[in-house]
């Protein structure tokens, strides 16, 4: 049976069902993106699916064909890669956001340390100690303080003592429980818990600077992503980054 030609104009005439948008989102953008999706919601969109890890590990998964919408790196090494695995529609990157490296130790034991060159880590670390950050091969956080305790000249030193974490959020866990005496992690990371507190700040000549890039992926690239891609820059989502302790990039 046909349908009437009528009818059909009539579902041509329909405006188009909104989809959900599935953000890949590094771990240390986990409270700001639920804020975000909560925003979005209330602006009449669908909340947000959300998954959150490690930027390595997210790249590799849209790499190999996860779903997802959105990818929001910690660091632009990652986003890089995707845009060189053609899986990223590169007019739509942008630089979202920018933070700060911290060292933090529990919050019951709060120290301040002086982050310049000659500072002694071993003192703060004991006998046994572990540092505890995300692994430096992979992991964004890693990367930024590798380079920040090579430029104060105490990365060999430190390097055997490390705690290689999957993510910046598994870092911050071994101190919130008392499993390692310090971290380096983001300044937003200390924020998010009341059982840590920063040591210090790592100086921003340091490291590389910490940049949040933001992109649609190639096979995601919804109308509904582009939106989303627009919200992130506006009013109402940068309140919230600012609120939970984000940077201008």
């Amino acid at each position: 049976m046909r349908f009437p030609w009528f009818f059909l104009i009539l579902l041509a005439a329909l405006p188009a069902r909104a989809q959900n948008v599935t953000v890949f989102a590094a771990a240390s953008l986990t409270e700001a993106f639920k804020d975000v999706s909560a925003e979005w919601a209330a602006a009449g969109h669908k909340p947000l699916r959300l998954s959150f890890g490690a930027s390595s590990t997210l790249a590799r998964q849209i790499e190999q064909g996860a779903p997802a919408n959105i990818f929001a790196s910690a660091d632009q090494k990652w986003m890089d890669y995707l845009v060189q695995k053609g899986a990223i529609v590169a007019e739509t990157r942008k630089s979202l956001l920018g933070n700060a490296l911290v060292l933090v130790v529990p919050a019951d034991r709060p120290r301040r340390l002086a982050l310049e060159k000659g500072f002694d880590p071993m003192d703060l670390l004991g006998a046994n100690g572990r540092l505890a950050t995300g692994d430096p091969a992979h992991v964004p956080v890693g990367l930024y303080a590798e380079q920040a305790l090579r430029h104060l000249g105490v990365w060999d030193r430190v390097a055997p003592r490390l705690a290689r974490t999957a993510d910046v959020r598994a870092a911050l866990l071994l101190v919130e429980r008392g499993e390692a005496p310090a971290a380096i992690v983001y300044a937003t990371d200390a924020a998010a818990s009341i059982a840590v507190a920063i040591a210090g700040t790592f100086p921003p000549d340091s490291h590389e600077p910490i940049v949040y890039p933001v992109a649609a992926t190639k096979s995601g690239d919804t109308a509904d992503a582009r939106a989303l891609l627009d919200f992130l820059s506006a009013p109402q989502a940068r309140a919230i980054f600012v609120r939970r302790g984000f940077k201008a990039p």
